[in-house]
């Protein structure tokens, strides 16, 4: 997300129970709370923030040891990866598939010009949105204001969170309100779960009501999402990726990646080179769905020999910007097939 992908990497399926340390012990560096607040306050002066939005993002915050402690719990690297299918069975469920296709029939009318606008199939839009904040039911309660500066002061990726914290004075500068500014205790907010610098890159006005709300709109969401997925590269006519057979005896290792990822490097590793679906049937991979012979694609397996494969194309990359985890990006795959079957 992408900006809000390791942000939100507590919904992750290997996952580490909160720990309640101490923001004193956790915290990267001395400087007191309210100094440190002065020195944003210069930064985004220097930004052209205006004395009013910095007054109203900054004044009476404190520390919140609570996101410091959910900040410090997140997991690394713990060896192997568990199953991905008890994640997709738990994930793509007939419950979020059927609210999904409900919301579908309920915005059917401003969907076929989403999709022109910005060549983003729209039940990839919805997947996005149920997996965000389930269609909008959750989307977190957590002062943004509080939880940026606390996670900025703490220090240890204090040019990230200091600079979203700048971008949501420039959002209240832009009219938010202050009071709207509510979200996860990482950071995003919204029906999307954008952080504050998305929001003002790619967030629009869908409805045409002259505001990108996020907060509120369906239509603004999706288009945001939209926008979102075509900033990143989505390739329009390509799916995501197919399921497909592989042959008796298939040797994963021989088709090996030989690429390293400059992000993300674990998820993008358990991907095969990539070839095109043509040389991929010729090696007697066989699409289990509507794929290009000329699309390029890379084999996954995820649960290993024996267990339900995919043909992945490039735009299955893109997902992985908005949240880099294959859990993640194959639940939104699936999840999308379903809301449109």
């Amino acid at each position: 997300m992408t900006p809000a992908s390791f942000l939100r990497s507590l919904r992750l399926p290997v996952f580490a129970v909160v720990l309640a340390l101490p923001a004193a012990q956790a915290c990267a560096q001395t400087e007191t709370f309210p100094d440190y607040l002065a020195t944003v306050a210069g930064h985004a002066r220097q930004q052209g923030v205006s004395e009013n939005s910095i007054t109203s993002v900054l004044a009476g915050l404190t520390p919140n040891d609570r996101v410091i402690a959910l900040d410090s719990s997140q997991p690394g690297s713990r060896g192997a990866p568990p199953p991905l299918a008890p994640y997709i069975a738990q994930h793509v469920g007939s419950s979020i598939v059927a609210r999904g296709k409900s919301r579908y029939g309920s915005l059917a009318s401003v969907l076929p010009g989403i999709e022109r606008r910005y060549g983003v199939p729209a039940p990839v839009l919805f997947a996005i949105w149920g997996h965000e904040t389930n269609y909008g039911s959750y989307t977190g309660d957590f002062d943004l204001a509080r939880s940026l500066a606390t996670l900025a002061w703490e220090g240890r990726r204090r040019a990230l969170f200091e600079g979203e914290l700048i971008a949501l004075m420039k959002m209240v500068d832009r009219g938010v309100p202050r009071s709207q500014l509510k979200g996860s205790w990482a950071g995003a907010f919204g029906y999307p779960q954008f952080l504050p610098s998305v929001y003002l890159r790619l967030a629009v006005d869908g409805d045409g009501d002259g505001r990108a709300d996020i907060f509120n709109s369906p239509v603004d969401t999706l288009a945001s999402i939209a926008n979102y997925f075509r900033d990143a590269g989505w390739r329009p006519g390509q799916p995501w990726g197919v399921q497909a057979n592989l042959p008796s005896g298939f040797n994963a290792s021989a088709y090996a990646t030989k690429l390293a990822s400059p992000s993300c490097s674990a998820v993008h590793a358990r991907h095969s080179q990539w070839k095109t679906v043509a040389q991929w049937r010729a090696l007697g991979v066989t699409p289990q769905g509507a794929i290009g012979n000329d699309v390029l694609a890379s084999v996954f397996q995820p649960d290993g020999p024996g267990t339900p494969a995919y043909l992945l194309t490039g735009n299955y990359r893109v997902i992985l910007q908005y949240n880099c985890s294959n859990y993640y990006a194959m639940s939104v795959g699936l999840l999308a097939d379903e809301i449109s079957r």
